[in-house]
């Protein structure tokens, strides 16, 4: 089995890869953001965590951690956003550790806006799709309705291009036609 890492800032087509991976290559995907949000539902360690660090004002009338409203208390306050990263990525990143162990498919690909030293070295590769600032947001305003303001705050807010390009091993230009793309997979494959 290899394991490969999937890496990219916001718009940057990582879903698309993904795609090509798990219908081309039969790639197990797993998304970090996924799992995250699985650790994060009622009962679960993540979930427990958040709420005996922030208390029951981040949950709604079901009892689910309102997510809205959660993203706005972290976003508007760093040291929140750090506790929260403190106990959510090292959940998740175990979570995907056992997860690609356990799974049967030659291909796993794991998916992840932010990688480090550490969750790096679960993948044999960290491939980072690599795609122009203007094209980003071209796909962000399309597929999300966002407007450009939006798309580059959301931008200002992530790593820079050459911080991916510290920790990538192979980069994907995922600027041009899906068959580039394609040709570019097949030869990182091979």
């Amino acid at each position: 089995m290899k394991v490969i890492g999937i890496t990219g800032g916001v718009g940057a087509g990582k879903s698309r890869i993904l795609s090509i991976l798990r219908e081309t290559y039969h790639a197990e995907i797993i998304q970090a953001d996924e799992v995250a949000k699985e650790l994060e539902e009622p009962g679960q360690e993540g979930y427990l965590s958040l709420v005996e660090q922030f208390g029951t004002g981040i949950l709604d009338e079901t009892g689910s951690i309102d997510r809205r409203r959660f993203a706005e208390l972290i976003f508007r306050d760093e040291n929140a956003l750090r506790m929260v990263n403190e106990i959510i990525h090292p959940l998740t990143w175990e979570a995907i550790r056992r997860r690609a162990g356990e799974s049967r498919a030659d291909l796993v690909a794991v998916e992840a806006a932010l990688f480090d030293e550490r969750s790096r070295r679960l993948c044999e590769e960290l491939w980072y799709v690599d795609t122009s600032v203007e094209n980003r947001i071209e796909r962000l305003m399309e597929n999300r309705g966002y407007t450009r303001e939006k798309c580059l705050d959301i931008m200002k807010h992530q790593r820079d291009r050459q911080e991916f390009l510290k920790l990538a091993d192979v980069v994907i230009d995922n600027n041009g036609t899906i068959e580039a793309v394609k040709e570019q997979i097949a030869a990182c494959l091979k």
